[in-house]
């Protein structure tokens, strides 16, 4: 990304082809190896491999108390279930009509699948988590995801 580049453009919303990402911020993107570094994190204990991804405060503001009261009930992860849903969630804002309004639809929805992560979580939810992380990579279109976990909230939008 480009210095300053929540002040610039749709702010933290990152669209596809965003002009704030240069060349090879995109392919580090594509590839997920940006979340690498991470690992650091997680052999620190400030992060977990699977669990809610970090937030910036204003997008975490978004959420309503009850929400935020569940979603650091656990360390934050470098995947996590709303990761594996929304795969494509730059490619999903970037083709809507309306931006900020599809933005809140995939953050509202986010928030439950964090509370239903939260109701399900184990060593199974999480192992399977990772494995679809890496699925997805591989197999962006696949909705693997729906069939490992049928219990998941169903998305309205």
């Amino acid at each position: 990304m480009l210095k300053n580049s929540p002040n610039i453009g749709t702010g933290e919303i990152t669209l596809r082809n965003d002009p704030r990402v240069t060349k090879m911020g995109k392919f580090l993107r594509i590839t997920k190896i940006n979340e690498l570094p991470q690992i650091i994190n997680v052999m620190k204990g400030d992060m977990s491999f699977v669990g809610a991804r970090p937030l910036m405060k204003k997008s975490f503001d978004l959420y309503n108390d009850e929400i935020k009261a569940v979603v650091y009930n656990t360390p934050p992860g470098i995947t996590g279930i709303g990761s594996v849903i929304f795969r494509d969630e730059e490619k999903i804002v970037s083709d809507s009509k309306d931006i900020q309004l599809t933005y809140r639809h995939i953050f509202e929805y986010k928030g439950r699948l964090e509370q239903w992560y939260q109701q399900n979580i184990s060593f199974y939810t999480d192992f399977m988590i990772l494995f679809l992380t890496a699925w997805h990579i591989v197999f962006s279109k696949s909705d693997l995801v729906h069939k490992v976990f049928p219990s998941l909230p169903e998305r309205k939008f």
